[in-house]
């Protein structure tokens, strides 16, 4: 990487992106879009080169980029890897993002890393490990760490605090930021019978950095109860859209993701979900009047 100058940090507007995706890098080059922003894994760049990050660096040329963790294991019970994040710390300075996020939740345990998202119970205990690997991650950074709020299909008896209380905690012991995942909230509120309405009033909105979309699959638990499974693997559903627009009338433009990470689509279709969410920002921004994306 020594034979171009470094980028510089450019901060991610307040407008839709999406996932990059290797299917679209040749659409994305070719058409040069109008896109807010692009997001991708940190865990796909960790190596040192190779077709990905050639085409990686091409399009960071034009676009902001925020980075995306889903490998840290904030939540686990023991201490954070530190070649995970020494390897996260080389992608951050290379490409040098708008924004960068982790999830709550943990994913690994001893030597073994698990293929998913897993949820925490919300103690006092938990709540000070987590704040304890934050803290550690964003000095190590040097930056802060959006945290993202999780889809959830089970709960824990001896959770202490709600998890907008739990997330607001977090904010205020860390000083990190917050990703805000209404797909999330709309996919834990369905699964457990609360109000996802009720849920985004006590979110700590003050502290939300971004703002995630995507799409879920219904399935159905083993007593034949609907259960919603945060699939990213279509188009964001129409109550979503809802609780997204009333997000954004509520907090203000934030930049918006639309992950769709399984079951990728052509360009145009994932194109158009962004379109979607640039519309219901700029009809925002125009005092809620319908404004068409460019």
């Amino acid at each position: 990487m020594s034979d171009r100058e470094p980028y510089e940090v450019i901060k991610v507007p307040s407008r839709s992106g999406v996932g990059l995706k290797a299917e679209h890098y040749h659409d994305i080059l070719e058409q040069k879009p109008s896109m807010g922003f692009f997001e991708v894994h940190a865990e796909n760049y960790m190596g040192a080169g190779g077709p990905p990050h050639a085409y990686l660096e091409a399009i960071r040329r034009d676009y902001p980029l925020s980075l995306h963790g889903v490998g840290l294991s904030i939540g686990g019970a023991r201490p954070l890897d530190k070649d995970h994040l020494a390897r996260l710390k080389q992608v951050h300075d290379r490409y040098q993002p708008g924004l960068f996020s982790e999830h709550l939740a943990w994913s690994s345990h001893q030597p073994a890393y698990f293929n998913d998202l897993l949820p925490l119970p919300y103690t006092s205990e938990t709540l000070a490990r987590v704040v304890e690997h934050i803290d550690e991650v964003q000095s190590v950074i040097g930056r802060q760490m959006l945290l993202e709020n999780p889809s959830t299909y089970v709960v824990f008896e001896q959770s202490e605090l709600e998890e907008t209380e739990f997330l607001r905690e977090i904010a205020k012991r860390s000083g990190c930021g917050l990703l805000l995942d209404v797909n999330n909230v709309f996919v834990s509120a369905s699964n457990h019978g609360y109000s996802p309405e009720e849920y985004l009033e006590a979110f700590p909105v003050s502290h939300v950095g971004e703002i995630h979309l995507g799409g879920h699959a219904p399935d159905e638990d083993e007593f034949g109860h609907t259960l919603l499974i945060d699939a990213h693997d279509r188009e964001v559903s129409d109550p979503v859209w809802a609780l997204y627009a009333k997000t954004i009338k509520r907090i203000g433009a934030r930049p918006t993701l639309i992950e769709w990470d399984s079951d990728i689509p052509t360009w145009a279709v994932l194109s158009a979900e962004a379109q979607r969410a640039d519309e219901i920002l700029r009809a925002h921004e125009n005092g809620g009047q319908p404004v068409a994306a460019e």
